[in-house]
């Protein structure tokens, strides 16, 4: 024998790769987290250099580290003992499982550089292609006195899936927002997507006590550390236009805990928007029909199919139009602290019942200044006009009269009329364009009048400033 010792070539290509990994993995990986490490810090820095509310800590943390505190929160563990004390139902493992499973649900994985880099820019250019995105207004001076440091949450009036997209867009330049989404999202890959997006999942109506309790202290969490927020008091999307009356409960997180003399105020900040055509509207007026048969899969897949064939085909041809103008207003920012000196409160010291009569009162007033900064877009204020006349033929010069007469209205009771190119005659001639592209107006021999079965559509964008319109 001279002792050598024969090895299969398979053998050694697997150890040779393995001895390839492990030089990387000791050598190579260190080096190469420290420069990404360092790379994202610059980013970080960078885009706070920029912003004018900065990104907090608490945003940047690791998401492991953040669930784990949410996990072993002293109220969500009192919670878990309350429960597991009531002898008959699961076990303390168990409940604390199930406390994991939710905060693994709740808490996002914010990621600075797709949030800047690829979401703002794949928003922008979605938002841009769809409508003539426009900021209508802005309290200027009030919102420059925000505090820097405050937690500051937007409360938005919801119309359409859009809003994400669009108060995204318009916000960019000052802060990232952390919205919370609802189980629609929670599909792969788009639920990953989200998370690395800011954004946190809620349950709608979920009547799990633990659940509640852990989303309530990962709100709580988040507005006492200061992380900017985006939320929409209303709860879901408006179904027939109007304002809808506030929910209370992330409202209700967001201030049980809030310490007037503490560092740290919140600021509500009032953001309105309006459509001249929000995508989803016939299947939002559709649901409040009880006796309206459930559409299957199938039937949706071929109608979005139509939708878009349709639009590419008028793209090809040059006949396309975009949707209109999608118009943000930003109102009066409204702060905690003032709020509760004014009423003479101390949320922390009440039981829930007189907590809520308070936290509904401070819903209200949020709304109301949601309400005051609404967009009188186009085709609302045509809409309006078109229905005001009944169902009588008029020509576009009485159109016109019809719209002026609203306008003045609109103006007297101080309403945020978005005239593009400050030109009312263009305004009245887009809103016009736009309800007989969509054969919601039809004109004949120069005299136009509402289609009948369309008439609950323009009723829908009529609604959104029936509120601003005082009764004669």
């Amino acid at each position: 024998m001279d002792g050598t010792i024969e090895i299969p070539i398979w053998f050694a290509v697997v150890a040779a790769v393995l001895a390839v990994f492990g030089l990387i993995d000791r050598l190579l990986r260190p080096g190469l987290g420290w420069l990404l490490r360092r790379r994202v810090n610059r980013a970080i820095e960078e885009i706070n250099q920029r912003l004018r509310l900065r990104l907090q800590p608490f945003k940047l943390t690791r998401r492991q580290v953040l669930v784990d505190r949410l996990i072993y929160d002293a109220q969500v563990v009192e919670a878990v003992e309350a429960q597991a004390g009531d002898g008959g139902g699961p076990s303390r493992a168990d409940l604390m499982a199930r406390v994991r499973r939710f905060a693994e649900e709740i808490v996002p994985a914010f990621n600075v550089y797709l949030y800047f880099r690829i979401g703002y820019w794949l928003a922008r250019r979605v938002a841009m292609a769809l409508y003539r995105v426009r900021l209508g207004y802005a309290d200027g001076e009030a919102l420059a006195k925000v505090d820097a440091k405050a937690a500051v949450v937007f409360v938005m009036n919801h119309r359409s899936n859009m809003d994400y997209l669009l108060v995204t867009v318009l916000a960019a330049e000052q802060t990232a927002l952390s919205y919370a989404v609802g189980e629609w999202a929670r599909v792969w890959p788009l639920q990953q997507l989200i998370r690395a997006l800011g954004a946190y999942f809620v349950r709608r109506d979920s009547g799990d006590a633990l659940y509640r309790r852990v989303l309530e202290r990962y709100i709580a969490m988040a507005t006492e550390a200061g992380v900017t927020q985006a939320v929409f008091p209303e709860g879901g999307l408006s179904r027939d236009g109007k304002l809808r009356e506030p929910r209370l409960g992330v409202i209700d997180y967001m201030t049980k805990s809030f310490d007037p003399a503490g560092t740290r105020d919140v600021i509500f900040i009032p953001v309105a928007l309006n459509y001249d055509r929000v995508l989803e509207d016939r299947t939002l007026l559709r649901s409040l029909d009880k006796d309206a048969k459930r559409r299957t899969g199938g039937f949706i897949f071929r109608t979005v199919a139509g939708f878009m064939v349709r639009n590419f085909r008028q793209m090809w041809a040059g006949t396309w139009h975009r949707f209109g103008y999608a118009c943000v207003n930003f109102g009066t920012p409204i702060s905690l602290r003032d709020w509760v000196g004014r009423h003479g409160v101390d949320l922390r010291r009440m039981e829930k019942a007189e907590r809520f009569v308070h936290v509904a009162a401070l819903a209200r007033d949020l709304m109301a200044g949601i309400g005051r900064v609404i967009p009188v877009t186009p085709v609302s204020l045509i809409a309006r006009a078109v229905l005001e006349r009944g169902e009588a033929a008029v020509s576009a010069l009485e159109l016109k009269a019809e719209a002026a007469r609203l306008m003045e209205r609109l103006e007297a009771s101080g309403a945020r009329i978005y005239i593009p190119r400050a030109d009312r005659d263009y305004a009245i001639g887009v809103g016009l364009r736009m309800l007989t592209l969509r054969r919601l107006v039809v004109e004949r021999d120069g005299l136009y009048r509402a289609v009948a079965e369309e008439r609950p559509l323009l009723g829908y964008y009529a609604n959104a400033i029936a509120h601003l319109l005082p009764e004669r």
